[in-house]
C-alpha cells in the first residue's frame, strides 16, 4: 500500500461511498480528464454550489458528513472542506482535511458576538489534494456570491499551486491572517476539534455549555 492509499478511504464523516457523493463526483468528472482537471472541477463545484453558511449545524458527526452537507446545499469552512475531500476520494484522488487558526478581520458583528467578541476563528477548514505527486492546499470556503456581498477576493484554483484564502479584501483591507496551522488529518478529528474549542472557549472566560447552546441557537 502506498502512502496515499489511506487518503482514499471512506469514513463516517468523509462518506465518499455514499450514493450522493459518488454520483456527484461521477457527474463532475465524466469523460477523459486528468486528476488535475477533475480536482479543479470538484473544487469549483464545492466552492460555489455548496453555499457558505457560517451558521450551519455542527457539534456532532452527523452534521459534518459530506453527504449531509451536500444534501443541505450549504456549510461553513469545515463542512465544505469535508465535501471536497469526499468528492476527490470518490473520484479516486487522494485528499485530506486540514485546520488552521486564523484572524478573520471581516467577521460580522453577529458572528463575533456568537464566539465571544473577537476575530480569532479557530480550526478554519481547508482541504489538501494529492495531484501529480504533491499535496496542494485548497480552500473552498467562500462562494462567489458571498465574496461579492462581503468584498472578499474569491479563491481560484489551477490544480497546481496552493489556493489559499486571500490576506486582503477587494479594497486592500486585511481579511484572512493565518495564525496556527494544525496540519492535515486522515479523517475529520472531531474529538480534537471539540476539545480544542472547549479549551479556547474556557480560556476566554466563557462557559462551554453556554457557548455550545449559543452556537446552536444560531443554526440555520
Amino acid at each position: 500500500m502506498i502512502e496515499t492509499d489511506r487518503y482514499l478511504s471512506c469514513t463516517e464523516i468523509i462518506d465518499c461511498d455514499s450514493a450522493s457523493i459518488r454520483e456527484k463526483a461521477r457527474e463532475l468528472t465524466e469523460g477523459p480528464m486528468t486528476d488535475r482537471e477533475k480536482a479543479i472541477a470538484l473544487f469549483y463545484f464545492t466552492r460555489d454550489e455548496v453555499r457558505h453558511n457560517p451558521y450551519a449545524p455542527g457539534q456532532i458527526a452527523e452534521n459534518y458528513k459530506a453527504s449531509a452537507t451536500l444534501a443541505r446545499g450549504n456549510g461553513h469552512c469545515q463542512h465544505k472542506a469535508i465535501v471536497l475531500v469526499a468528492l476527490c476520494r470518490a473520484a479516486g484522488i487522494p485528499a485530506r482535511p486540514g485546520y488552521v487558526d486564523i484572524h478573520d478581520h471581516l467577521l460580522s458583528p453577529k458572528f463575533r458576538k456568537m464566539i465571544g467578541g473577537g476575530n480569532l476563528l479557530i480550526l478554519h477548514g481547508y482541504a489538501e489534494i494529492y495531484i501529480d505527486g504533491s499535496w496542494v492546499h485548497v480552500s473552498p470556503a467562500y462562494d462567489t456570491d458571498t465574496c461579492s456581498k462581503g468584498g472578499f477576493i474569491p479563491v481560484e484554483f489551477d490544480g497546481i499551486a496552493d489556493a489559499r484564502d486571500s490576506q486582503y479584501d477587494t479594497s486592500g483591507n486585511p481579511h484572512i491572517e493565518h495564525v496556527k496551522d494544525h496540519g492535515p488529518y486522515e479523517d475529520m478529528p472531531l474529538e480534537f476539534i471539540l476539545k480544542y474549542t472547549e479549551d479556547w472557549v474556557t480560556r476566554g472566560g466563557m462557559e462551554w455549555g453556554e457557548f455550545r447552546a449559543n452556537v446552536k441557537r444560531h443554526y440555520r
